[in-house]
């Protein structure tokens, strides 16, 4: 388990992701998050899914903004090579120098969001079964027609009602077998900041 002492962590990091809708807040929440553990004396990194790697930028440019969406496959071999990638580059160094890494997105975004397409959730997963498996995982839960509201005009392939409807239906699945904790979204900012950082100390805590 990770090594903890003095507030602070030890040896080893931890490693947290926020998963959401498109438009949820959730790339807000893990900033504000990253700044109030600083505050606090722990060493946290942002970072978010796609990566900032080849892949990553790869996926942004063909997938989530070209003219029409892919095959859910290609999608889900793109994405899980890009989380590799992104684990082996920058996660996992983190996480050994002894930092909280905070990932706006992981594994639960490909489940989601391909397994919404009716893609088989087992062989999703089967693809990402080397990735590090994350020590805390949150879903921020808006309502799709809110978060269709609350985005831009360009709008990615998959920021549509239909798309984000089914998406949610799957990441309900994950909260109700306890893989990931929920917290409503539709409240304040400042009410959803405050709940993911209780929920983030009491996961510290029990580790130590």
């Amino acid at each position: 388990m990770l090594e903890l002492g003095g507030g602070v962590l030890g040896k080893r990091g931890f490693f947290i992701c926020l998963e959401g809708l498109d438009g949820c807040g959730k790339t807000t929440q893990a900033k504000v998050l990253v700044r109030k553990l600083k505050r606090m004396g722990y060493n946290a990194n942002y970072t978010a899914e796609p990566s900032l790697g080849k892949i990553g930028r790869f996926i942004r440019k063909y997938c989530l903004h070209g003219d029409k969406r892919v095959s859910s496959i290609v999608e889900a071999l793109l994405f899980a090579a890009d989380r590799y990638e992104h684990v082996e580059n920058e996660v996992i160094p983190a996480i050994k120098s002894g930092k909280i890494v905070v990932s706006d997105r992981y594994m639960y975004s490909s489940l989601a969001y391909q397994g919404a397409t009716g893609l088989n959730l087992d062989w999703i997963r089967r693809l990402n079964e080397h990735a590090l498996p994350p020590d805390l995982a949150i879903f921020i839960d808006v309502d799709p027609k809110t978060v269709i509201q609350r985005l831009k005009p360009k709008k990615s392939v998959m920021e549509n009602l239909e798309t984000q409807r089914k998406v949610r239906e799957v990441y309900m699945k994950f909260v109700d077998n306890g893989e990931l904790i929920r917290v409503n979204g539709n409240k304040s900012k400042r009410e959803v900041a405050d709940e993911v950082l209780s929920i983030v100390l009491d996961s510290l805590e029990e580790c130590r």
